[in-house]
């Protein structure tokens, strides 16, 4: 069984800006959805941060988080899963309040936003582990201790790893209280990387600065192989340009096209 493995989608990312949810249809319109439909797959995993700003969605976000996302999926009539991120949720010590339970309501997707929970996809049973807080964090750990499960799925903070390419996150929990696991796949740090069992599947897109030339996209899970595949997203959002204004030609030759609606340098 086929997996597709979503993250840290960050619905209303850059105050709003109507070019990045542009960015988003996108790759969702012909990047995902094809790539889930060319592989067979019914199941989607998102894994955190579904929308970008904890206390409030913009009305116009929200209905295109509706009509290029989640409508979508509905449509196709695929199994949806989805795991609480920390911007997902209202408060910072629970989980109580979010945004999953307020926005999703009217599709019938599953959404895990207080405590781990074994789900069996094909004979694999998976620990979907939601965004752990100062609430829900005993009762996490004692489950994480205790499952059967040999995969993890969740939004984790762990030291050790990029949130960035070069940004190395000092705070989080240890990684070494996940290594019973034989994979653990993670939202969160937007920066995809791997380190022994332990996978951040970072952010399909790019959103700031610091996602310049960094491959983003999303995962294909093999329950079977227990492989992951990227796919990647090839709609950049930030640019350079670099030019010699002493030679006209050469800025006459900039195919200023590739550059609409993007963030660019120009050098």
């Amino acid at each position: 069984m086929k997996i597709a493995l979503i993250t840290d989608t960050h619905w209303g990312v850059r105050n709003d800006n109507v070019a990045f949810l542009d960015n988003s249809k996108k790759f969702l319109d012909e990047i995902f959805f094809p790539s889930i439909r060319d592989n067979g797959i019914s199941t989607v995993i998102h894994l955190g941060d579904l929308v970008d700003r904890r206390k409030y969605i913009n009305i116009n976000t929200a209905r295109r988080m509706r009509e290029d996302f989640l409508t979508p999926m509905r449509e196709n009539a695929l199994d949806v899963h989805i795991i609480a991120g920390n911007h997902d949720t209202y408060y910072k010590n629970t989980n109580e309040v979010n945004a999953l339970r307020e926005l999703t309501t009217s599709y019938d997707f599953k959404i895990y936003d207080k405590f781990p929970q074994e789900v069996e996809f094909d004979n694999t049973i998976i620990l979907m582990t939601p965004w752990i807080c100062d609430e829900n964090r005993k009762l996490s750990f004692e489950k994480i201790r205790s499952t059967p499960s040999p995969i993890l799925m969740g939004h984790l903070e762990l030291a050790g790893f990029e949130m960035y390419r070069g940004s190395i996150v000092s705070h989080g929990d240890d990684r070494n209280l996940f290594d019973k696991f034989d994979l653990v796949c993670s939202g969160h740090y937007h920066h995809r990387s791997s380190s022994g069992n332990i996978h951040y599947l970072g952010s399909p897109a790019e959103y700031t600065w610091s996602d310049y030339n960094d491959d983003r996209g999303f995962h294909i899970f093999d329950t079977e192989t227990r492989e992951l595949t990227f796919i990647s997203n090839p709609y950049s959002m930030f640019k350079k340009v670099w030019y010699n204004d002493k030679f006209q030609s050469m800025v006459d030759k900039i195919d200023v096209n590739q550059y609409k609606d993007c963030i660019v340098k120009v050098i």
